[in-house]
């Protein structure tokens, strides 16, 4: 009886819908600040980006979930929303958190010791100051890590990884090649270090993740 229950209680798991909890998590906290920011306009909003000359350490989180305008806020939240939910598939909603966190913090330390620390305010405010804002840093590290939780020898898998692989490498060598032509910064203020170094982190991510963690049936 208590293995039939066992069975049960697995099936039941196995068909239970997902609800992705951790993205719609992650676009709510995206959405309310950019509400608060742009249309309520409460200035604390703007303590929250990442500030080059004079950062504070929350601000390498903060400045995440921060947007520019409504363009920047809507290709970002769209491509969170469809490599997420392919995250929280795999590793569910700490998964899915902890890739957007850690991918997003390095995409800004990086952007913080690479770009210039004053730069007429390019990357956001301020006259002095860059500024950095924006979850895309976080996204290029969904890009990298929704590849690499779905590897396994299963031909599914494979084929998925191909698809969602060859995306994700297009994407990598335009970000390398826009450092390369423009710099750092493109003229519309695009942050192309914090791009490529999202994507670098979140494959050092779960390189370490795969080392220290035991393999999962």
């Amino acid at each position: 009886a208590k293995t039939a229950l066992n069975a049960a209680d697995k099936l039941a798991r196995a068909t239970k819908p997902q609800t992705y909890d951790g993205v719609f998590a992650l676009l709510f906290i995206n959405f309310a600040l950019f509400v608060a920011d742009h249309w309520a306009h409460l200035s604390f909003v703007k303590m929250l980006y990442l500030n080059h000359v004079h950062p504070v350490w929350w601000q390498f989180f903060t400045s995440t979930f921060c947007h520019a305008s409504w363009e920047h806020l809507s290709s970002n939240i769209f491509f969170l929303y469809i490599f997420g939910k392919l995250i929280e598939e795999e590793e569910g909603a700490f998964g899915v958190w902890m890739s957007y966190l850690v991918t997003g913090i390095g995409a800004n330390l990086a952007s913080w010791l690479v770009l210039p620390k004053s730069a007429g305010g390019v990357l956001g405010i301020g006259a002095n100051a860059t500024v950095s804002l924006g979850a895309s840093g976080a996204v290029f590290g969904l890009f990298a890590v929704s590849v690499l939780v779905k590897l396994k020898f299963n031909w599914k898998r494979i084929l998925e990884v191909i698809i969602l692989g060859q995306f994700v490498l297009e994407r990598f060598y335009s970000e390398a090649r826009m450092i390369a032509n423009v710099g750092g910064v493109g003229s519309t203020g695009v942050n192309h270090v914090a791009h490529l170094a999202g994507a670098l982190v979140g494959v050092l991510l779960i390189a370490v993740l795969n080392k220290t963690l035991p393999p999962m049936d």
